[in-house]
């Protein structure tokens, strides 16, 4: 269901590029006066984000994707019929809080859910949402025709006078259905897709219990690394720099290619695709080498690449052979940084939904900041390839930041090994000298034990002895009262005797 949401996110966010054309003519306005509608909605994919990383830990997590599913419907059912640009653009602002609240809920589900062996899951997450971009242009074209679409306008187009009526005249209603019935399809169909996914999200909700979910979610262990903030920080720059990188090269590769390297615009919607082509491709293929390689280790895979790239890109601006050839070496690098950051961030620290809303603003802020003012720039200096030195120097800050981040990850850690290996052998020297007390109290209670045996041996013989004496001296002292009782008949014999010799003298 993770997976099925962020096709359908993919597919929500991508389509309003291809039908841009259309809802300007559904406002009356011209593409040029319409940009705005992308920064209501990246400001409400903003406070989606932090909205989604403050509800996600004391909500539950079907219940609060299915309501922003149920909400990213709603918005897609009621962008065709706006009127204004101001209504679209408030209904753009509220279609981007959803979409910020289901991204950062669907990436701290993932690591909820499977912690830090979800690396394979978290790419297979993102690679649902390469997929839905990757169809929505294709859905468009297929509701809308061979209409022309908001890169391959014209100026003429863009101040057409059907265009440019005033904002009095084209407010007379909010809503209203489209003159293009296709447009309601387009947006139609993958509303009615977002609607079923949300139904089942609220089934899963109804079926497990709020109190079954926190359960499992708190009985993982949790991490928190000695420098937690100081990661969560450097993270934050990390996928600022690298988003903006991404969304900048992949937004104006077309312009510079026809501009700077004279290509055609056949050729230049050839690079383009050929950018997001491998990008899709590669992060399909992450879902299987995440099984056998650790995050840490594609992150410097995809560093590595994105830098060579970028470099020959920047040394070859002008040869087609190699902007074709870096092109798609840049867009396979770029691929997996972003899932394989979150998986690799979740082995050192617990990743809670605040945290995740942090780091997910810093790639927000760089999908906003950074093509920016790269188009000023572009602008001020038409004859220099900007575009590839902001790949080139976003390359460079993700490869500098990587190393700083890794160390400070794991150098508390290795700290905490050595005391938790101090720790283990205390406890082996306490468990051994326990067992030295406990054989010496029971050689004590032996010895006890033997004492008291002995003692009630002594005293056996004691008594034993007494009695001996006291049956000796009563058999000895029988034989003399009998003599005694023969003694006296003689006694008197004798004492009469020498009476009677005395006389005779």
């Amino acid at each position: 269901m993770l997976f099925a949401s962020f096709l359908g996110l993919g597919l929500s966010v991508a389509i309003v590029g291809p039908t841009l054309q259309d809802l300007a003519t559904n406002v009356n306005r011209n593409i040029s006066s319409l940009s705005f509608i992308f920064v209501g909605r990246a400001f409400g994919y903003l406070s989606g984000s932090v909205i989604g990383g403050l509800l996600v830990d004391v909500m539950n997590y079907f219940l609060l994707l299915g309501i922003s599913m149920l909400a990213t419907t709603v918005g897609l059912y009621l962008v065709p019929f706006c009127k204004t640009a101001v209504l679209l653009t408030v209904m753009m602002c509220v279609f981007g809080t959803s979409i910020g609240i289901l991204d950062t809920g669907g990436n701290v589900l993932i690591l909820a859910l499977w912690g830090d062996k979800g690396a394979p899951h978290m790419q297979a997450l993102h690679f649902s949402f390469a997929l839905g971009a990757f169809l929505a242009p294709l859905l468009a074209k297929l509701a809308l025709g061979p209409t022309a679409s908001a890169e391959n306008c014209t100026e003429s187009d863009f101040h057409h006078p059907a265009l440019n009526r005033s904002s009095e005249a084209d407010s007379e209603a909010l809503f209203g259905v489209p003159n293009d019935t296709n447009l309601l399809w387009a947006y139609a169909v993958i509303g009615t897709y977002m609607f079923l996914v949300s139904v089942i999200l609220f089934g899963l909700f109804f079926k497990n219990s709020s109190k079954q979910e926190k359960t499992t979610a708190s009985a993982q262990t949790s991490r928190r690394a000695k420098y937690h903030n100081a990661l969560l920080c450097l993270l934050f720059l990390f996928f600022f720099f690298y988003v903006g990188a991404e969304v900048t090269y992949g937004s104006y590769v077309f312009s510079f290619a026809t501009t700077h390297a004279g290509m055609k615009e056949s050729e230049a919607a050839g690079l383009n695709s050929i950018f997001w082509g491998t990008f899709a491709v590669c992060r399909g293929l992450a879902i299987f080498f995440a099984t056998c390689l650790q995050p840490g280790t594609m992150i410097v895979l995809s560093n590595i690449g994105s830098l060579t790239s970028s470099l020959f890109l920047v040394l070859f601006d002008k040869n087609p052979f190699c902007l074709w050839i870096a092109t798609a070496v840049y867009g396979a690098s770029m691929a997996t940084t972003f899932p394989s950051g979150i998986s690799w961030i979740e082995q050192y620290t617990t990743i809670h939904g605040k945290s995740a809303a942090f780091f997910v603003i810093g790639a927000a802020l760089g999908e906003m900041a950074i093509p920016a003012v790269i188009g000023i720039l572009q602008g001020k200096y038409p004859d220099l390839p900007v575009v590839l030195y902001t790949s080139l120097g976003a390359s460079i800050a993700t490869g500098v930041l990587f190393p700083v981040l890794y160390k400070l990850a794991t150098s508390p850690l290795d700290h905490q090994r050595k005391e938790n290996r101090k720790s283990e052998d205390q406890k082996a020297l306490l468990s051994s000298s326990g067992l030295n007390e406990y054989e010496e109290e029971n050689e004590e209670e032996d010895a006890e034990k033997w004492n008291e045996m002995d003692f009630e041996m002594i005293e056996t013989d004691d008594t034993m002895r007494h009695s001996i004496i006291e049956t000796s001296r009563s058999s000895s002292t029988e034989p003399t009262a009998e003599i005694y009782n023969q003694y006296p008949s003689n006694a008197l014999v004798f004492e009469s005797s020498p009476a009677n010799t005395g006389s005779s003298i």
